[in-house]
């Protein structure tokens, strides 16, 4: 019984954990992508799902940025295809 105690409360916190990578975005974007983040960016929900994909992927490569690329390195690099989905999927048009 204990086994299945803590296998549920793992998968909880998993789903918890995976259930909205946006999460750590929302602090300087918005929790609806609606703020240019630090002043600096531009508001995510006026992009679209694709642009909002081609710039996570590009600071990742190193391919785009402007003057939070150091940040937003640092903030993308562990996010995977299904966490940008994701994201897609809740902001941009």
């Amino acid at each position: 019984m204990k086994k299945i105690v803590v296998l549920f409360a793992v998968l909880g916190l998993s789903s918890v954990l995976m259930a909205d990578a946006f999460a750590k975005c929302a602090g300087c974007h918005g929790a609806a992508g609606e703020k240019a983040a630090l002043g600096k960016s531009k508001v995510i929900a006026d992009m679209s799902k694709a642009d909002i994909a081609a710039a996570i992927k590009g600071y990742k490569d190193g391919s785009y940025g402007g003057p939070m690329k150091g940040l937003m390195v640092a903030q993308v690099k562990d996010l995977t295809d299904a966490d940008v989905a994701e994201i897609t999927g809740k902001i941009g048009k």
